[in-house]
């Protein structure tokens, strides 16, 4: 199978990693890819929101499958795109319709949707004038959670705990510190617990849960200073037992996807379900309508099951037929960033790479110069996923990988998993 993948992150890097394992995938094109991805398949520069470049290359080059790392073109439609295109609408997406990527796309439209379906999840406002919002502050107790509606590249949640902080905060969001994306804010009360990460494949009707993973949203060690897309994660999560195991599937999992049914929203792809872990009771904290990043990156290499089988059962139907094979490994990962991440941060620095046996080096923003040189090219650089019989002694691994690795502003965040080990 001819397979086309989109992205260029960590998460595109571990979806080709494990596709080019695949026999059945006797073509890897990944879109734009990054020097990681360039090991496993053929990098074409195209961006993944350019949906006629996309065309032009699948009819061209006889792709047979798309498979959509990051959550844009979801969000903007290109499974919708390719159903409409009579040339293309034999060549299955994974991933949701635009309905269905309203799960990330619209926190408001992911908070009405529950609130339909019975999902427990914190209570909120949305609003989108400044004045009614501070009223709407004044109402609630702190810590302050704010949430922009739209995509704003996992930056979009500020958590305050000064109420004049936060409406100064909301003031900046409606006025467009993430674009469109905050021009409707969406007020949440804080829910205190552990978050983790419980992620379905689904064709629509069946499902097939797969690994659990924790990941580490704010840059600084103690989880302190902005949030970031992810500074590193874990898989398994200790705290995931049966008891809360069942529980999530009967009271979050099961409604969403009879309530994607009920509604008429086609959805063929994965679900992210962003959890917090209340005393042992689980609350939806956001949807996302892809595979995580870092998650994706202790998830995947977890996975035993040929992806390209995984995808051909998901666009037949055939889901329910399907066993996860999972290894019993902990997986862990942590992400050496640039110096600035996530402000302004640094591009262009070679990177000094010296793998480590039994390390997975997947790169997130790196590229290679015309020299061959390995350059850094993002925020987050690269993660290193290590795997072991305990969460120790993977991140221990992990850990020792990163002081290898040697590039201008390097930063990666040292306690990863700290917080989980004293539970496993």
């Amino acid at each position: 199978m001819r397979i086309l993948l989109l992205g260029s992150g960590g998460r595109e890097h571990a979806f080709a990693w494990k596709l080019a394992q695949d026999p059945e995938c006797s073509a890897l094109f990944i879109a734009p890819g990054n020097a990681g991805t360039a090991t496993c398949g053929t990098n074409v520069p195209i961006s993944p929101a350019d949906f006629e470049a996309i065309r032009g290359f699948v009819l061209e080059h006889g792709i047979e499958m798309v498979v959509v790392g990051p959550e844009e073109p979801l969000v903007r439609g290109i499974v919708d795109y390719f159903q409409a295109d009579s040339a293309l609408e034999r060549v299955p997406v994974v991933g949701p319709s635009a309905a269905g990527a309203r799960l990330e796309g619209s926190k408001a439209f992911a908070k009405r949707f529950m609130e339909r379906w019975g999902i427990p999840t914190a209570s909120y406002r949305e609003v989108t004038d400044w004045q009614e919002g501070k009223e709407v502050l004044r109402a609630f107790s702190p810590p302050y959670v704010l949430k922009a509606d739209g995509l704003a590249a996992g930056k979009g949640v500020i958590i305050l705990d000064e109420l004049e902080a936060a409406v100064e905060a909301l003031r900046n969001m409606l006025a467009g510190q993430f674009g469109e994306a905050s021009k409707r804010v969406v007020i949440e009360q804080f829910l205190s617990g552990i978050e983790f990460s419980v992620f379905v494949l689904t064709d629509g009707s069946s499902y097939k849960l797969l690994p659990e993973a924790k990941d580490y949203k704010r840059v600084g060690e103690g989880d302190t200073g902005p949030n970031t897309g992810g500074m590193g994660a874990v898989s398994p999560v200790p705290f995931f037992d049966e008891a809360l195991r069942q529980k999530v599937e009967q009271r979050i999992i099961e409604p969403t996807l009879r309530g994607l049914q009920v509604e008429g929203i086609p959805y063929k792809g994965f679900i992210f379900f962003g959890l917090m872990n209340v005393d042992g009771e689980p609350y939806v904290v956001e949807y996302n309508c892809r595979m995580g990043d870092p998650e994706a990156e202790v998830v995947l290499p977890r996975i035993r099951n040929s992806l390209t089988a995984l995808f051909r059962a998901l666009i037949e139907g055939r889901l329910n037929e399907v066993c996860i094979d999972v290894s019993p490994q902990v997986a862990a990962t942590v992400v050496l960033t640039a110096k600035g991440y996530p402000g302004e941060y640094r591009k262009g620095d070679i990177i000094e790479l010296r793998p480590r046996a039994g390390c997975l080096y997947l790169h997130a923003g790196t590229r290679r110069d015309v020299e061959g040189r390995l350059l850094t090219n993002g925020g987050r650089v690269i993660a290193i996923t290590s795997f072991a019989d305990d969460i120790a002694s993977a991140v221990a691994y992990s850990l020792g990988a990163a002081e290898d690795i040697h590039f201008e502003g390097k930063y990666f965040r040292r306690d990863i998993g700290q917080d989980l080990i004293h539970l496993h």
